[in-house]
């Protein structure tokens, strides 16, 4: 990468790239992952993965060019993360259940942001950037394990399988295209009001 990214005979398409314009083909890359791993592919998913690790590894040089950080810096700060998220098994502590790991994992990284001075926040590292449904599904998961619920107001108490799930879901997309409405903006508005409720009944508590 730094050969391709070098001003004298690098490559030109390269050489024009920077943090945003490869931001895309980052998000394209890991679902195409994703999309090897739903085919069970996995030639296809050794290929995906490589295309996947290349957007990680010009992120990082051209970070290394701005002077902020290098590549051996990513993978550092991942193996210090993994460590000090896994005290049970680079430590002493004793956790025996997934469900003790995820409430382990998230006290963890409450005290994370309390030492680097950030608010309490459960929606603090929810991307902007994944999509409307995606995101939903994650604030109200994080949402949970705050304890607190999502409201229901249109649901039901029938409980859904995937089938029923998908063709509700597919009906209310239909019923936006007819009466003219994006639904995913109506989604990403939904969860904007929904994170801004949340954080609103934090602050008065």
């Amino acid at each position: 990468m730094a050969r391709l990214r070098d001003p004298n005979g690098g490559c030109p398409w390269d050489l024009e790239q920077d943090f945003a314009s490869i931001a895309p083909y980052t998000l394209e890359e890991a679902y195409e992952v994703d999309d090897a791993i739903r085919r069970g592919d996995m030639q296809g998913l050794a290929d995906e993965l490589g295309d996947l690790l290349l957007q990680v590894v010009f992120h990082a040089r051209l970070a290394e060019e701005a002077g902020h950080f290098r590549f051996s810096d990513v993978v550092e700060g991942l193996c210090d993360k993994l460590v000090r998220r896994h005290p049970h098994v680079f430590g002493d502590a004793a956790i025996a259940t997934s469900a003790e790991q995820t409430e382990s994992w998230e006290a963890i990284k409450a005290a994370e942001r309390a030492a680097a001075g950030r608010a309490p926040d459960p929606f603090d590292d929810v991307p902007l950037a994944l999509p409307a449904l995606a995101r939903a599904a994650k604030l109200q998961r994080r949402a949970a394990r705050a304890g607190r619920a999502a409201e229901l107001p249109d649901a039901s108490d029938e409980k859904l399988d995937a089938a029923a799930l998908g063709e509700r879901l597919l009906a209310l997309v239909a019923a936006a295209n007819r009466d003219g409405l994006d639904p995913e903006q109506a989604l990403r508005d939904a969860n904007a009001r929904f994170v801004a409720r949340v954080r609103r009944e934090d602050r008065s508590a």
